[in-house]
C-alpha cells in the first residue's frame, strides 16, 4: 500500500456542481492522478466516466448502481465493486426458474432508473421460455395498473418502484385481492428497514389500514445485493467478513451505517491490486517506465492500468470480486417478508451463476408455491360409475321381468286368456320394452368408457334403440285396442275377422315411419360428439388451480328440428292411442279390452316423458343427475307399461281363466245419429234380462214368440249338452250356426236395405199359414203368448242365448278356430240333431 499512497485518490460527492469541479480541479492543478475513485450520483458519475477516456483514467465506483454506467461503448473506463440494478435481473431469473414460473408481469414506475432495469429484464427473459404477459407503468396512482394485471390472469409480478410508491402498490393490492396463497410479489430489495413504517402515513392511509398493508405485503421477496459476504472465510484483508463487521461496527461511533461500507473496503483493496499487477507489468516489461511517469497523454500506461483492473479476482468482505465488462460479478440476496420483518431466504451467485434457496426459512401461504397463472385442468364430466352400476342393476331387473313375462305369454298362448288377448302382439310389446331397456347402458357410456369415436357412434345406435323399441311396444299396444275398436263399433254389425297377420302390418307401417325419419336424420344431419366448456370452478381439493368442466354432448346442427319431428310422430301415436282407449272402455271383456291399462299407461308415459325432457334440459351441465333422471324415466315407463299389461293376465290365469274371457256386463250401445237422417238401433244391456233385443226389430220379434214356445223343450235338450261339456264349448263356426238352425227350424238373419235393421226369416215364412197377425190378437192362441214371459221360458231362453251370444263373437275377433267342432254336436244326438248341409246362415247381431 506505501507505494501507492503518493498519487492521491479523489472522492467525488453526490453534488453535481461540486462534484464536476473537484474533478477539473484535480485534473488541472496536479498532481497527476493514476485512477478515479468514486462516484454516487448517477449523474455526475456519469458524466466523469464519459469523460475519462481522454485522460486514460480508469474510474472504480463503490455506490452508483445506475444501469445506464453498463454501457461499455460509451464508459469503457468505468468499473464498480458494487453489482449494478441490472445485476439482479439474472438473479430473478434463476428464481423464476427455479420455481418453474414461466409467465410473469412487470410494474413499473415511471423513472428512467427503473425502466431501464425492466428494459434489460425483458432482454434476459428473451429466449428462456418464460412469457413477460403484461408490462403496466404508473407515475403517480398504481391502481389502475394493478387493476389490468388481475385482469390478465398475471400471478407473479415483477415490480421496481421506490419504497414510497411501494405502498401504495400494496395497499392497491390489498383492494384487488391480489396476494395470498396465489400471488408472488418480487420487488427491490435495497429499501429502508421498516420502510413500511415511515411511508404507511402518507400511503392513503385513510383507505389503507396499516394491517391491510401488512397483509398484502406478507410474503413478498425483496432482491437486492448483498451487503457483506455470508461466508466465514478469509479475506484478502486476512479477516472474515464477520470480523471485518465487528470492527467497521466499533468504529464508526455511532455514525449511522452505510449499505455501501463493504464495497468501498473492497474497491480500495481492487485499486491496490490493480496498481500493484500494473507495476509487475512495467517491471517485466523492456522499457523500464515507473508508475510514477504516468500522465494523462500516456495510452499504453492507461491501458496497462485498465487491464490490470479487468483482470482483478479475489474474495473480499462482500464476496468474490470479479468484473465483467467492467461490471461486478457479485452476489445476490433474497429476502422474504414474514411476520412485519424480512428474512434472507436464499442468494444468488452470479460468478458460478448458482441459486442457493434456504428451503427451512422461506415461507409461501399457500400449500405450494404459487403458480405462475391460473391453472385450468380441464375435466370431463363423467357419469358416476357407482351411479351406473345402480341403475344398470335396476334396468337388469326390469329386462329379467320382461323376459318371465315372455315365458309367460310363449307358455300359455294356447290358453284362451293369453289367445284372446293376441299373444303375438304382447311378444311385440315385451320386446319394445327390452329394447328400451337396453338403451339405458348406451345412454351411461361417455368418455370415460369409451373413445370419442365410439361415443359418436353410440350417439346414433342409442337414439335409434329408443325409438324403435318405443314404437315396437305402444304401436302393438294400439295395434290390439284397435282390433277391439274396429269390431265392437262396428254400426251395421258386420262379421269381421281381423288376424294377427293384419296387425303385423300396421306395426310394422308404425316402424317403417320411423326409420325414415332416422334415415333421413342419420343422412342429412348426423349426430356427432361436441363438448361444451363451461366457466371455471375452484379445486374442491383447494389447490391453486381451477377447473374448466367439459361435457359430451350428442348434437348436430338442426337438432331442434329433427326432434320436432321425433316428438310430433310420438304425440299423434300417443293420441291416437288414448283415443282408441276412450272409445273401447265399456267393451268389458277383460281378456280382449286393455283400455283402462292403455290409458293408465298412456297417461303415465305421457306425465314423465314431459317431466323428465324438462329436467333433463335444465340439468344438461350436471351429466349424473340427467342420466338418472333418462334412465329412471326409462325404467319407469317401460316397466309399468308391461306390468299393467302382464300382471292382470297373470292373475286372472291364476284365480279364475275363464273369468277373463266372460262377458260379465256387456253393454254394447249406440249412440243415435240424426247428421245423416238414419235411424240406428240400440243395444241394451243383457244382465237387465231385457225381453226386447232391438227396438227396431219388435214387430218381427213378436210374430216368432209363439214359435220360440214350440221349441222351448228343443232349447232346453240343447241346453243340458253345453252344460255337460262347457270346458269343450270354445268356438262356434257359422256351419254350427246352422245346425242350430236345423234344430230351431229357424231361418237367418239379414240386413234390410231401410238403414241395417235386420230381418228374420225362419220357416214361418215359408209356411204362412203358421205366422200369427200381429194387429189381430183375437186369431192368436193368448195363452201361448203368455207362457212365453213366464221366467221359466226366459230362464231357458238366456241359458241358451249368453253362450251363443259369446261364441258368436269369437269369430269375428280373431278367436275362432276355423278347425273346431261346434259344441251343441253330440255323438248321441238325435239324427234331427245331427248335421245337414247348411241351408240357411244365422248371424247373431246382439241381444
Amino acid at each position: 500500500m506505501s507505494q501507492i499512497q503518493s498519487p492521491p485518490l479523489r472522492t467525488l460527492m453526490c453534488d453535481n456542481a461540486k462534484g464536476l469541479k473537484a474533478f477539473y480541479d484535480a485534473i488541472k492543478y496536479g498532481p497527476n492522478h493514476l485512477m478515479v475513485f468514486g462516484g454516487v450520483c448517477p449523474s455526475v458519475t456519469s458524466i466523469i466516466a464519459e469523460s475519462l477516456q481522454g485522460w486514460n483514467l480508469v474510474q472504480l465506483s463503490f455506490a452508483a448502481t445506475t444501469p445506464v454506467l453498463a454501457d461499455k461503448k460509451k464508459y469503457p473506463y468505468f468499473f464498480r465493486t458494487v453489482p449494478s440494478d441490472n445485476a439482479v435481473n439474472p438473479a430473478i431469473l434463476k428464481l423464476l426458474k427455479h420455481y418453474q414460473w414461466r409467465r410473469v408481469g412487470t410494474l413499473t414506475q415511471d423513472v428512467q432508473r427503473f425502466s431501464e432495469v425492466r428494459n434489460d429484464l425483458t432482454g434476459v427473459l428473451y429466449g428462456e421460455d418464460i412469457e413477460i404477459s403484461d408490462t403496466e407503468s404508473f407515475s403517480n396512482d398504481p391502481c389502475t395498473s394493478v387493476k389490468k394485471l388481475k385482469g390478465n390472469d398475471v400471478r407473479i409480478i415483477l415490480g421496481q418502484f421506490d419504497q414510497n410508491m411501494a405502498a401504495k402498490v400494496f395497499c392497491c393490492a390489498y383492494e384487488e385481492n391480489m396476494y395470498g396463497s396465489k400471488y408472488q410479489w418480487i420487488i427491490p430489495g435495497w429499501y429502508e428497514p421498516s420502510w413500511w413504517e415511515q411511508v404507511h402515513a402518507e400511503a392513503n392511509s385513510s383507505r389503507c389500514l396499516r394491517k391491510h398493508l401488512l397483509a398484502a405485503m406478507e410474503g413478498y421477496i425483496g432482491v437486492d445485493f448483498e451487503p457483506l459476504s455470508s461466508k466465514q472465510i478469509k479475506t484478502i484483508s486476512g479477516k472474515t467478513p464477520q470480523q471485518y463487521e465487528r470492527e467497521y461496527n466499533n468504529k464508526r461511533s455511532g455514525v449511522g451505517p452505510s449499505k455501501f461500507h463493504g464495497y468501498a473496503y473492497d474497491g480500495i483493496w481492487v485499486i491496490a491490486k490493480t496498481l500493484q499487477r500494473a507495476m509487475e507489468t512495467l517491471h517485466a516489461s523492456s522499457r523500464h517506465q515507473r508508475i510514477q511517469d504516468f500522465n494523462y497523454t500516456d495510452h499504453t500506461l492507461g491501458k496497462i492500468i485498465l487491464n490490470a483492473m479487468n483482470e482483478t479476482n479475489f474474495f473480499g468482505v462482500t464476496g468474490q470480486v470479479v468484473f465483467r465488462n467492467g461490471e461486478r460479478m457479485g452476489t445476490i440476496k433474497f429476502t422474504q417478508f414474514q411476520d412485519s420483518r424480512e428474512v434472507k431466504v436464499g442468494e444468488y451467485n452470479a460468478v458460478a451463476d448458482t441459486l442457493e434457496i434456504i428451503n427451512d426459512t422461506i415461507r409461501f401461504q399457500g400449500s405450494e408455491p404459487p403458480k405462475d397463472k391460473t391453472i385450468i385442468l380441464e375435466q370431463l364430466r363423467k357419469i358416476s360409475l357407482p351411479l351406473y352400476s345402480i341403475l344398470s342393476a335396476l334396468t337388469i331387473l326390469g329386462m329379467i321381468m320382461a323376459s318371465a313375462f315372455l315365458f309367460f305369454n310363449i307358455k300359455n298362448r294356447n290358453q284362451k286368456l293369453i289367445k284372446m288377448s293376441s299373444p303375438y302382439m304382447n311378444n311385440l310389446i315385451i320386446l319394445g320394452g327390452m329394447l328400451s331397456y337396453a338403451s339405458i347402458f348406451l345412454f351411461g357410456l361417455d368418455g370415460s368408457f369409451v373413445s370419442e369415436k365410439t361415443f359418436e357412434t353410440l350417439c346414433t345406435v342409442r337414439t335409434w334403440i329408443l325409438t324403435v323399441g318405443y314404437t315396437t311396444a305402444f304401436g302393438a299396444m294400439f295395434a290390439k285396442t284397435w282390433r277391439v275398436h274396429a269390431i265392437f263399433k262396428n254400426v251395421k254389425m258386420k262379421k269381421k275377422i281381423i288376424k294377427d297377420q293384419k296387425l303385423l302390418v300396421i306395426v310394422g307401417g308404425m316402424l317403417l315411419i320411423d326409420l325414415c325419419i332416422l334415415i333421413c336424420w342419420q343422412a342429412v344431419d348426423p349426430l356427432r360428439r361436441t363438448v361444451e366448456r363451461y366457466s371455471m370452478e375452484p379445486d374442491p381439493a383447494g389447490r391453486d388451480i381451477s377447473i374448466r368442466p367439459l361435457l359430451e354432448h350428442c348434437e348436430n346442427t338442426h337438432m331442434t328440428i329433427w326432434l320436432g319431428i321425433v316428438y310430433a310422430y310420438k304425440g299423434l301415436l300417443m293420441l291416437f292411442g288414448c283415443f282408441l282407449a276412450w272409445e273401447t272402455r265399456n267393451v268389458s271383456i277383460p281378456a280382449l279390452n286393455d283400455s283402462k291399462y292403455i290409458g293408465m299407461s298412456v297417461y303415465n308415459v305421457g306425465i314423465m316423458c314431459i317431466i323428465g325432457a324438462a329436467v333433463s334440459f335444465l340439468t344438461r351441465d350436471q351429466p349424473n343427475v340427467q342420466f338418472c333422471i333418462v334412465a329412471l324415466v326409462i325404467i319407469f315407463c317401460s316397466t309399468i307399461t308391461l306390468c299393467l299389461v302382464f300382471v292382470p293376465k297373470l292373475i286372472t290365469l291364476r284365480t279364475n281363466p275363464d273369468a277373463a274371457t266372460q262377458n260379465r256386463r256387456f253393454q254394447f250401445t249406440q249412440n243415435q245419429k240424426k247428421e245423416d237422417s238414419k235411424t240406428s238401433t240400440s243395444v241394451t244391456s243383457v244382465n237387465q234380462a231385457s225381453t226386447s233385443r232391438l227396438e227396431g226389430l219388435q214387430s218381427e220379434n213378436h210374430r216368432l214368440r209363439m214359435k220360440i214356445t214350440e221349441l222351448d223343450k228343443d232349447l232346453e235338450e240343447v241346453t243340458m249338452q253345453l252344460q255337460d261339456t262347457p270346458e269343450k264349448t270354445t268356438y262356434i263356426k257359422q256351419n254350427h250356426y246352422q245346425e242350430l238352425n236345423d234344430i230351431l227350424n229357424l231361418g237367418n238373419f239379414t240386413e234390410s236395405t231401410d238403414g241395417g235393421k235386420a230381418v228374420l226369416k225362419n220357416h214361418l215364412d215359408q209356411n204362412p199359414q203358421l205366422q200369427w197377425n200381429t194387429t189381430e190378437p183375437s186369431r192368436t192362441c193368448k195363452d201361448p203368448i203368455e207362457d212365453i214371459n213366464s221366467p221359466e221360458h226366459i230362464q231357458r231362453r238366456l241359458s241358451l242365448q249368453l253362450p251363443i251370444l259369446h261364441h258368436a263373437y269369437l269369430p269375428s275377433i280373431g278367436g275362432v278356430d276355423a278347425s273346431c267342432v261346434s259344441p251343441c254336436v253330440s255323438p248321441t244326438a238325435s239324427p234331427r240333431h245331427r248335421h245337414v248341409p247348411p241351408s240357411f246362415r244365422v248371424m247373431v247381431s246382439g241381444l
